[in-house]
């Protein structure tokens, strides 16, 4: 078991960073912080995407604001997984050096699909280019942290079914899907991957949406866009507590109600 309780907090463009995770601290066992955009093709992307509208991590040196977020964090009992955007090996080995230095993890950004992004040849582009993915799952591993790739279901010509194996071969420790309205591929990666630790996102919600995916087989389940909310958070927090003792894997049903809501 890769954290408990079994709930994540899942990265936001520029939203999700120390303040934000010690926010979710009471209801989630984990917090996936950034993306961070790392060299500069990504940081590129990610300041054409500021241009129009959006909200991006785009500190002078991205390697000294990871140390400091986790350093921030290091007193806290979160697993913490660092989401970052490159085109490159060497700036995702680097940051897996510091994530390793506090405990926490790297996850490899191959999930956004915004267009400047896959210009540049990173986020949802790195699905078609599985030599370079896992590549940069490697480079990561190799420097002794947990490692972790975000992907998105429903890409055209990607079959996370056979993905799956190929990045935990690699050395990747998760799998965090973005299951799009395809709820049932977290089964297939299951099926197909049964070392990997699976996290589902998109949607969760509520028991109903957080059981459907444990139902297909996931470890875990993440909280996106609502993960600032801590009434989302309690309910999908309470739900997983509930289906595991339910299935007699880990410990109490309940936490503390007592948590402001």
């Amino acid at each position: 078991m890769m954290f408990s309780p079994r709930v994540g907090a899942a990265s936001l463009s520029g939203e999700s960073d120390a303040a934000w995770a010690r926010a979710a601290a009471p209801h989630v066992g984990a917090a996936f912080l950034g993306g961070i955009a790392l060299d500069d093709p990504a940081r590129e992307a990610a300041r054409e995407l500021v241009a129009r509208g959006r909200s991006e991590f785009l500190p002078d040196d991205p390697l000294a604001f990871v140390t400091d977020q986790l350093a921030t964090l290091d007193e806290t009992d979160l697993f913490i997984g660092v989401n970052v955007r490159a085109t490159e090996a060497e700036p995702i080995r680097q940051v897996a050096a510091i994530c390793s230095d506090y405990g926490a993890g790297v996850e490899v950004n191959a999930h956004c699909r915004q267009d400047e992004l896959c210009a540049a040849g990173c986020g949802e582009t790195l699905l078609r280019d599985t030599d370079r993915l896992v590549e940069f799952v490697g480079a990561a591993a190799n420097s002794g942290a947990p490692v972790g790739v975000k992907v998105r279901a429903e890409v055209d010509g990607v079959a996370l079914r056979e993905l799956a194996p190929t990045l935990a071969d690699a050395g990747a420790d998760w799998l965090h899907i973005d299951a799009m309205d395809s709820e049932s591929v977290v089964a297939d990666v299951v099926d197909a991957a049964p070392d990997l630790f699976v996290v589902a996102n998109n949607g969760v919600r509520d028991r109903v949406t957080a059981h459907e995916y444990l139902q297909y087989g996931a470890d875990a389940v993440s909280v996106g866009r609502p993960s600032d909310d801590p009434s989302v958070l309690h309910r999908v927090r309470t739900a997983v507590d509930d289906w595991f003792a339910d299935d007699g894997v880990e410990g109490p049903t309940k936490y503390d109600d007592e948590v402001s809501l």
